[in-house]
């Protein structure tokens, strides 16, 4: 039964206690602390708690009424019935303050986030976290540059995570920065390829999801940033969308896994 009074919310000392003087009708705190299996002091601490909560409360025998001229202080257990009020207190306050904290909470949403990540562990973290986006996501990639940092056998491990998400990417990338012979537009790889014109070259890369962007730098200054804002993300996709109807289709990857 002790478990149960655990699950409605009391301390396993404290139903362990309550329980105690329940069965005995009442008890000293001695008394319950030894059949709770608590030392004394903890037990006047426990019994505290709950009278502060209602279940216990403290009562005085008369002189004589065990053989003792002296007054004995003893714990009475409430009616358990007071567990539901509790609960129905309890109830009435989270649903007074669960609506603010929500607001609160819908407004901490709203703001734009940005976390900075250094290092070639950085740009691996923030790269694979676009994996768990909805598909589909946007891309403008140097090739070249992620074939250095996170390197070769990140981004093949990326591929198959793509892969086995059918997430789908719709990317751009510049010539120049390409990577020769390779993920080109691949329907077993979920991949669109545009190649940009030759007038503009991109030394980092860009991953635009609904809510999310997140900017990788080229080996040279080795650093990632996400960004979580959907204006923002919007934003991107638009310029990405004006790139994308300027730049060329690129050839289908017929070789490439």
């Amino acid at each position: 039964m002790w478990k149960d009074l655990v699950e409605a919310g009391l301390d396993p000392k404290d139903a362990h206690f309550y329980l105690a003087v329940l069965r005995r009708g009442r008890a000293t705190v001695a008394e319950a602390a030894r059949e709770a299996n608590v030392s004394r002091t903890g037990g006047y601490d426990i019994a505290r708690r709950l009278q502060d909560r209602g279940l216990l409360a403290r009562v005085e025998s008369e002189p004589g009424e065990s053989g003792d001229l002296r007054t004995q202080s003893h714990l009475v257990a409430s009616d358990p019935i007071q567990l539901l009020e509790e609960w129905a207190d309890r109830r009435r306050v989270l649903d007074d303050v669960v609506p603010q904290l929500r607001a609160l909470f819908s407004e901490s949403r709203a703001r734009p986030k940005v976390r900075y990540l250094e290092g070639p562990a950085g740009i691996r973290s923030a790269l694979f976290e676009t994996l768990e986006w909805a598909s589909p996501i946007c891309g403008v990639l140097s090739m070249r540059d992620l074939m250095t940092v996170p390197g070769e056998a990140a981004m093949d491990e990326y591929i198959t995570g793509r892969r086995e998400r059918e997430l789908v990417l719709r990317v751009i990338r510049t010539r120049d920065h390409d990577w020769p012979g390779g993920w080109l537009t691949s329907a077993q790889d979920f991949r669109i390829v545009k190649h940009a014109p030759a007038a503009y070259e991109f030394t980092m890369t860009e991953i635009i999801g609904t809510h999310e962007v997140v900017s990788l730098s080229s080996a040279r200054e080795t650093f990632a940033m996400v960004i979580e804002s959907q204006e923002y993300a919007e934003m991107q996709r638009n310029f990405f969308e004006v790139l994308w109807a300027a730049s060329s289709d690129a050839a289908v990857d017929g070789g490439k896994p």
